[in-house]
């Protein structure tokens, strides 16, 4: 689970969900600005770890219709041709692939006669892609609309069950050798 939140220590919606993630058994937790404070990616780190593990999971915040700077070059480093694509590049197919993202509207901003125009899927349609590109099952995200308001109407703890609830169908399902994309759809539902 790679996590990107440049100041997740102000989020009480990031904050909760690394901290869920950091406790669990069988998870892989990482803070990406932690990591990587100047940008430089380790490589090779990095794409072993994709192929150490079933699931990969971007937790961020929704900035600006896209992920965080760093998750953006954590991708663009990375996903490499021949690694995660391309001839030879089937490191990842077969993986499950999906997205954990707070983002600071509600969820009627995100639709035709909302503020932002478009779903939170049709934003992160790029996202989508890659997972297909590299050969991965996409799983629609987990979204939490409303971050910043999430804990003052009741919505916060309820959203980071949701997440522990994830997190532990991931793991189950890749224990039992089940589907993750599967299990999460009969457990959660199709989502976005």
């Amino acid at each position: 689970m790679l996590c990107a939140h440049p100041a997740i220590q102000r989020s009480e919606v990031n904050r909760g969900m690394f901290d869920i993630a950091t406790k669990m058994d069988g998870v892989t937790a990482i803070d990406l600005y932690a990591q990587y404070p100047d940008f430089a990616i380790n490589v090779a780190a990095e794409q072993q770890r994709l192929i150490d593990h079933d699931v990969i999971i971007f937790q961020f915040p929704l900035f600006w219709y896209s992920t965080p700077a760093l998750l953006k070059e954590w991708q663009d480093a990375v996903l490499q041709y021949g690694f995660a694509y391309g001839k030879g590049g089937n490191s990842l197919a077969g993986k499950s692939f999906l997205c954990a993202i707070s983002a600071g509207g509600y969820q009627s901003t995100y639709a035709a006669g909302g503020v932002n125009h478009q779903s939170i899927t049709t934003y992160i349609v790029p996202l989508e892609q890659t997972a297909t590109l590299c050969q991965m099952h996409y799983v629609p995200p987990l979204v939490l609309y409303g971050a910043g308001f999430a804990k003052q109407q009741q919505r916060l703890e309820s959203h980071l069950q949701d997440w522990q609830s994830l997190l532990a169908t991931c793991v189950d399902a890749c224990r039992s050798g089940d589907s993750v994309a599967e299990a999460i759809v009969d457990v959660f539902g199709e989502r976005g």
